[in-house]
C-alpha cells in the first residue's frame, strides 16, 4: 500500500496535523508544542509574529527553523483586500520568495467569521501573483468550489468560530465540501480537544490546522501529543470505513450455523 500522504501545491507530507504559533507563554513552549504534534506545516501571522521584519527582537524563525518546517504566512488580522494581499507580498519578501500562503479576511471583530466577498477578491489577487493560496473560509460548499475555481490550492472551511473549541457544528456541511473537491479541504477554526479533530478526520477531511485547542490547553505540550494521536486515528477510521448504523443490536458473535 502506497504511503498515506498528503499533497499540498505539488508537496507531499506525512502529517495531517497543521498549526498555529500564537498564544503561547513564550517561545520555548511553542518550540515543544509543535515538536510534539508532529506537524510539519506551521502557520504564523506575519502581522503578529517577528519572522525578521524586527531585527531586535526575538524570531520565531530561530525555534522554527524553515528548514525543518514548510511555513505557512498567514493574513489573520486582516480585514479589507488590501491589507491580506500586502501582507501576503511582506510575507514572500521576508521569506526570500515563498509562495505558500494562508489567506484570511476578517468581517467581523466579534465572530471573527470571514468577509467571504473580500476573500473572494482577494484570493483573485493572489492566485494572478502567483501565489499558492490556502484560503480560510465558512461552510458554505458554493463559496468552497468557488474558492477552488479561482485556483486556490486547499479550502480551509470553519468548523465553528476562531477560537471557540465548540467543535464540528455543521458536519453535513462538510461532508458536502469534501464530496465534491479535488483540491485538499482542511478543516480551520474551532476544534476545542482530541475527539473533535478525530470526527473531522472520520468525515474525510485531508487535515486539521488548529491553534488555539492546543495553546490554551492546560499543557498544551501534552495536548499536542493528543491532536497528533486523534488525527492519525480519525484518518485510519476513515480509510477503514465504519460499520453502518443500525437501530437494534446485532450480536458480535451470532449464533447462526453453531450446535447445540
Amino acid at each position: 500500500m502506497p504511503e498515506d500522504t498528503l499533497n499540498i501545491a505539488g508537496r507531499d507530507y506525512r502529517s495531517r496535523l497543521l498549526v498555529g504559533t500564537g498564544k503561547y507563554k513564550d517561545l520555548e513552549e511553542t518550540r515543544q508544542a509543535i515538536e510534539a504534534s508532529g506537524a510539519e506545516i506551521v502557520t504564523i501571522a506575519v502581522r503578529r509574529s517577528n519572522i525578521g521584519q524586527n531585527p531586535d527582537e526575538p524570531n520565531l524563525l530561530d525555534v522554527l527553523p524553515p528548514d525543518r518546517y514548510t511555513l505557512l504566512p498567514n493574513t489573520a488580522g486582516c480585514y479589507t483586500v488590501e491589507d491580506a494581499v500586502r501582507t501576503c507580498r511582506l510575507a514572500r519578501e521576508l521569506l526570500d520568495g515563498h509562495n505558500l500562503v494562508k489567506l484570511e479576511v476578517l468581517g467581523d471583530e466579534k465572530t471573527l467569521f470571514p468577509d467571504v466577498i473580500a476573500t473572494l477578491k482577494a484570493a483573485e489577487i493572489l492566485v494572478a501573483d502567483g501565489f499558492e493560496v490556502m484560503v480560510y473560509t465558512n461552510d458554505d460548499p458554493i463559496i468552497a468550489r468557488r474558492l477552488e475555481e479561482i485556483g486556490c490550492v486547499a479550502v480551509m472551511p470553519l468548523a465553528a468560530p476562531i477560537g471557540s473549541g465548540l467543535g464540528i457544528r455543521n458536519p453535513y456541511n462538510i461532508l458536502e465540501i469534501i464530496e465534491n473537491a479535488s483540491v485538499p479541504i482542511i478543516v480551520d477554526a474551532g476544534v476545542g480537544t482530541a475527539s473533535d479533530a478525530a470526527v473531522a478526520m472520520e468525515l474525510g477531511c485531508d487535515g486539521v490546522l488548529m491553534n488555539t485547542a492546543i495553546a490554551e490547553a492546560q499543557k498544551p505540550v501534552l495536548m499536542a501529543s493528543a491532536m497528533k494521536k486523534a488525527i492519525e486515528a480519525g484518518r485510519e477510521a476513515f480509510l477503514a470505513g465504519r460499520m453502518p448504523r443500525k437501530r437494534y443490536a446485532s450480536a458480535s458473535s451470532p449464533i447462526d450455523g453453531t450446535f447445540f
